[in-house]
């Protein structure tokens, strides 16, 4: 099944910068084959279900790993029965309408 996230991961106990935790999870985003564009909070994920929440648990196994004693995360997604839809047809169905608003 089909799969939009839009994820949010933030390390607890690590300080301030949280980039280089970041863009562990984007890598392992892009190894595992998987649509993805970060945002300033967060990530919107695509692919199918059991890849895009393998990369979620990879990506807590690493922060820990990379010495976050905490995590927490935020997950909000959507997946649809009736028709394939992608993040960039969204995306493009709101832009289509304010192209007509001028």
């Amino acid at each position: 099944m089909l799969v939009i996230v839009d994820f949010c991961l933030v390390p607890l106990g690590v300080g301030v910068s949280l980039s280089p935790y970041i863009a562990r999870c984007q890598t392992i985003f892009e190894n595992a084959g998987l649509d993805y564009k970060m945002h300033a909070y967060g990530t919107n994920i695509e692919g199918e279900w059991q890849a895009v929440f393998a990369a979620i648990e990879e990506c807590h196994r690493m922060i820990h790993e990379m010495g976050a004693p905490r995590i927490t995360s935020t997950i909000k997604l959507g997946t649809r029965s009736d028709k394939t839809q992608h993040m960039q047809d969204k995306i493009n169905s709101v832009e289509r309408i304010l192209s007509h608003d001028d």
